[in-house]
């Protein structure tokens, strides 16, 4: 009698937690986790409409002859493709690829295209991973897309090599669109790991921009490459928001509902400090660009802004229920959109009439201020007790020029707030060492034997 009664109010706890779930969802929409990130600006939100473009054109057949070229066309030159590799030539172990020289923005390119649904061998890859299975850098990492991004650094490094050389203050920028960014993410950290094998290039030099990435690293490795790693993501996308591992999905699409209660339990009962501690989770790397362009209770879409940040919390931690959670993926969109976005940002900045010296101050300052923002996520990261991060990062920030030394620090000063517990514990010098060399003691096994 008393095993009947409980019965009605264990259902009404779980109607509780669904409905705490399901309106948690509702919530998220319109970029609730970027409101208060800050605003990205022209000239570090420049490259990412023109690289998008390259991805779209790793999808045509004949270059001389497009069949889906965007508004204005591509805008390259097909001569500059120095290399091109279909699914042959890759033998399904990666993604189709390109090289291209980009003269113009004095920039060599390897552009990786996303999944194509048509192949089986890209979902091998996607579903080619295990929590805790590949390890690199002192953290953890999507095995398949390891595995990706070691089989295309073996086989253009020469190239690479080569070409950097040849120029030499041109930069070395990896592209890539859903699993082609999560491929270009790892081989971006594979690149930097094994510099030697390109000429000792300097790790300013290198950069990564991952459009609509899988999650792929874990957050002590999403942070650290925060420097080279640019990860942007359009509204609602669902890829850079799915935490569970996308074999079960596969494994229980034929009992969907049953997953959807298993994730609401999960997410409901869960505390995200226990998420921040675990060193096996996966997140989308780097720096986080946000395109906002739809607002709450609201239709139709509005002028796209974009935030940017580096966040330690909230990184796109819940997926979104709207009906734009799969279209906001496509790359068409991402292009379209950051297009939109970038005139808006040059038309402001044309109107302010900013001076040429001034905006060359501010270039910098911009530089200066990403790198403080970059140390305050490196200190935030330890502040949260995450494994395996420490809070000495390089001495040069990858994405922009080195600042000037010596200007204030104003604006850095009122960063790196705690939103989530005011207990926060400062690591000592000992404790990060003795955690650094406790990685390296293991860093022998798994994926990390070929390249390490």
């Amino acid at each position: 009698m008393s095993l009947a009664c409980c019965v009605p109010i264990v259902e009404t706890v779980y109607c509780l937690a669904c409905a705490r779930w399901l309106w948690k969802k509702c919530l998220y929409t319109a970029g609730h986790e970027s409101e208060n990130w800050g605003h990205a600006t022209a000239q570090e939100f420049e490259p990412v409409p023109r690289l998008c473009r390259l991805i779209l054109a790793s999808y045509e057949d004949d270059l001389r002859n497009p069949l889906w070229a965007p508004p204005g066309g591509y805008r390259i030159d097909p001569d500059l493709v120095i290399i091109r590799k279909d699914y042959e030539q890759t033998l399904g172990r990666a993604p189709p690829y390109f090289v291209y020289l980009d003269h113009q923005h004095s920039d060599i390119v390897l552009t990786i295209r996303g999944l194509n649904l048509a192949r089986e061998s890209d979902y091998a890859v996607l579903l080619d991973n295990r929590l805790g299975q590949a390890r690199l850098d002192g953290g953890y990492v999507h095995n398949g897309l390891l595995k990706a991004a070691e089989w295309v650094f073996h086989a253009e490094n020469e190239v690479l090599r080569e070409l950097l050389e040849r120029f030499e203050n041109y930069t070395l920028s990896f592209v890539g669109h859903s699993l082609g960014a999560g491929v270009a993410s790892l081989l971006t950290m594979v690149a930097i790991k094994n510099h030697e094998k390109l000429g000792k290039i300097e790790r300013r030099r290198i950069r990564c921009f991952a459009i609509a990435p899988a999650r792929c690293t874990s957050l002590n490795l999403a942070v650290r490459y925060a420097d080279v790693i640019n990860s942007v993501v359009l509204q609602d996308d669902f890829l850079p928001r799915t935490t569970t591992d996308l074999e079960d999905v596969f494994k229980c699409f034929c009992c969907l509902p049953c997953l959807l209660c298993v994730l609401c339990l999960k997410d409901t009962c869960t505390f995200e400090e226990k998420w921040l501690r675990d060193p096996r989770r996966l997140y989308a790397p780097g720096r986080l660009y946000h395109i906002v362009e739809r607002k709450p209770l609201r239709l139709g879409r509005f002028p796209p802004v974009v935030k940017t940040a580096v966040p330690v919390d909230g990184r796109f931690e819940h997926m979104v229920l709207t009906c734009n959670a799969t279209s906001d993926h496509a790359i068409i969109w991402i292009e379209r959109e950051s297009q939109r976005a970038l005139e808006l940002m040059m038309e402001r900045e044309k109107a302010m009439d900013i001076p040429i010296s001034q905006r060359m101050e501010r270039q910098e300052y911009i530089a200066w201020e990403h790198t403080k923002e970059y140390e305050a996520a490196l200190q935030k990261a330890v502040d949260f007790q995450v494994p395996y991060v420490y809070s000495h990062p390089p001495s040069h920030y990858g994405t922009f020029q080195e600042a000037e030394e010596g200007e204030s620090s104003s604006r850095w000063s009122g960063g790196a707030s705690s939103s989530l517990s005011t207990r926060k514990r400062r690591l000592s010098w000992q404790d990060f060492m003795k955690r650094f060399f406790d990685v390296d003691d293991h860093s022998g096994s798994g994926q990390e034997d070929s390249l390490l």
